[in-house]
């Protein structure tokens, strides 16, 4: 790593380097973080059966063929189970109730789903 004095560039030592790394805190994850994180699960979740997207998925619940309906039933009640504990455990940790998680921690918490079984 260079540093400029007077001027020139002068390679660091290893304990200015280490001290510079110091004086940076990691940035804690934002609440789009987490919420772009949690949609592109749950999308991923949707292709898993080959649906392009969550929302294409959730649109064959009234469909006439059976198991995409059942498909689409079990993905809209998982979905919505996904949501409210992402915005309940948010509120936890803003309000200091619990500690904030990282993304991928958070999403480990997050129930699978339990699609139908296919006749």
């Amino acid at each position: 790593m260079i540093k400029v004095v007077n001027g020139e560039p002068v390679e660091m030592t290893q304990e200015e380097i280490d001290e510079l790394r110091s004086l940076v805190t990691p940035t804690s994850p934002t609440i789009v973080d987490y919420e772009g994180a949690v949609q592109g699960m749950v999308d991923a979740t949707a292709g898993e059966r080959s649906y392009r997207s969550g929302d294409s998925l959730a649109s064959f619940a009234l469909s006439t063929n059976a198991k995409w309906a059942a498909e689409a039933q079990a993905f809209i009640a998982w979905r919505d189970n996904v949501w409210r504990y992402v915005f309940s455990e948010r509120e936890k940790f803003l309000s200091g109730q619990r500690p904030q998680p990282t993304v991928e921690g958070f999403l480990s918490e997050i129930a699978k789903i339990a699609w139908p079984i296919s006749s």
